[in-house]
């Protein structure tokens, strides 16, 4: 595409966004750029892009001009009536995704999931530097492909976490290894229906030809199966609870029956990695390094290493005996149930005091029903949806509204005994009340370093 005669409209100007509009403009496109908001932030970023030779229009209602094409965020809704506009008018809507695609010269290596999807897409991304096999990780991790696509020339694979919004608007992306890690209800205030969230999803394998990979956890696969969605290339599947998958968990060892690739390979003992969810990421970090012919102790020296990241389950400290957990990135219920699942036993399986609450995404908070009634002692509530969420608790186990989180903290501090775990696993999403999920992680942290505190001054 000669992209210097096109006029391109780019929609949000958060990370993506900016990155897709200096993309084009790198390229000689006439750029506009536009936010339906208007902040001081956003102004700034204006200002940076207007001196590069973009148009900028912030608190847009409507967009007079004409258009060849249309760039829009992972975080701007389809039915936006700025987007519904543009596709009236006939003008091609891409996602960031799409338009870093167009660019990129490298095969990609593609994560997605409803949880799993950064911790998959690290492991990848460190066994493939260990293997001397040349990545970066971009995409919903946080650096968006439009700002890697440039220096892909230079790459063996860019190594992608791709969210459900980024595959909604997909035109040719085409990853030569796609992981689909699970399916459980999120998202569904965007996507309507789980349906429609497995068929978004699903999207990932689409474009594939029969030669490139798919792995797949063997729910999802059959998930997928159910909706005539099923890959048409080479598929591998996983599960930890189910040894009919091709690659599975026996005791603590991870074990493949994949022709030619048989037998044990790694222990989960020897693995800094606890979790069965975490195991089911090995699972599918181990299938793509067999898709690559990486040697298994080149993946054991890779794997057994890694750490889960800040704000996933991460230990922050121990008080008189009680552990305190971030896990903020649980931002549905399927994330906070395999928290529960994670978390150390006392005396009592059921030593857990649970921070949770936030906005709500369309989910059914009763799901975690059972997992909360096993192991949580208590629960403290807070954000929007702490209503919803003691409605669907409070049969459970006992459930107290907080009027914030660091209220939440003290309160859970108190009643914790040695032994007892306070853990932060939201089930919600942070924008009530937080800037992100990380900005809620970051102020959980401080707060119990308050308590820390407080315990050495004995307030």
């Amino acid at each position: 595409m000669d992209w210097s005669a096109q006029q391109v409209c780019v929609i949000g100007l958060g990370r993506s966004g900016v990155a897709a509009a200096e993309l084009l403009l790198q390229h000689g496109a006439a750029v506009t750029a536009v936010d339906t908001a208007d902040s001081p932030a956003l102004q700034e970023i204006a200002s940076g892009l207007t001196a590069k030779g973009a148009t900028c229009i912030l608190g847009a209602n409507e967009i007079p001009d004409a258009f060849d094409l249309a760039v829009i965020s992972p975080g701007v809704r389809l039915d936006l009536p700025l987007v519904a506009s543009l596709r009236t008018r006939g003008v091609p809507v891409w996602g960031e995704l799409e338009l870093g695609w167009h660019f990129t010269e490298c095969p990609a290596i593609a994560i997605t999931g409803t949880n799993g999807k950064t911790t998959t897409t690290e492991l990848v991304a460190s066994l493939l530097g260990q293997a001397q096999i040349r990545t970066v990780a971009a995409g919903n991790i946080g650096t968006p492909l439009c700002a890697v696509a440039g220096e892909s020339r230079a790459l063996d694979a860019v190594t992608l976490e791709v969210s459900s919004f980024q595959l909604e608007t997909i035109g040719d992306f085409r990853p030569a290894i796609g992981v689909l890690l699970n399916l459980a209800p999120d998202h569904l205030d965007r996507h309507g229906s789980m349906e429609n969230y497995i068929r978004a999803k699903a999207r990932l394998f689409e474009n594939q030809k029969p030669f490139d990979h798919a792995i797949i956890h063997l729910e999802a696969l059959r998930e997928l199966e159910k909706l005539n969605l099923a890959p048409h290339s080479k598929v591998i599947t996983f599960s930890a609870t189910d040894a009919s998958a091709d690659l599975h968990v026996d005791r603590s060892l991870l074990v493949s029956t994949l022709p030619d690739w048989a037998g044990p390979i790694l222990d989960l003992d020897e693995c800094s990695l606890a979790g069965l969810h975490n195991a089911e990421n090995l699972l599918a970090t181990l299938a793509v390094g067999n898709c690559l012919n990486i040697s298994v102790a080149e993946m054991k020296a890779a794997l057994a290493a890694s750490c889960a990241g800040p704000h996933r389950c991460e230990f922050v400290a121990e008080i008189d005996g009680v552990r305190f957990v971030n896990d903020s990135k649980a931002t549905n219920v399927h994330a906070l149930c395999s928290a529960l699942r994670a978390m150390p036993a006392g005396d009592s399986p059921k030593n857990i005091w649970l921070i949770a609450g936030g906005q709500d995404k369309g989910l059914d908070f009763h799901a975690a029903g059972p997992e909360i009634a096993k192991r949580v002692k208590g629960a403290f509530l807070m954000g929007e949806a702490r209503e919803q969420i003691r409605a669907a608790w409070a049969l459970f186990s006992p459930c107290d509204l907080a009027a914030n989180l660091v209220k939440a903290v003290a309160e859970a501090r108190r009643k914790a005994v040695p032994g007892d775990v306070v853990l932060l696993s939201p089930a919600c999403a942070s924008f009530d009340m937080f800037d992100s999920y990380e900005h809620r992680g970051r102020e959980f942290c401080q707060a119990v370093i308050g308590q820390s505190a407080d315990t050495r001054t004995g307030v």
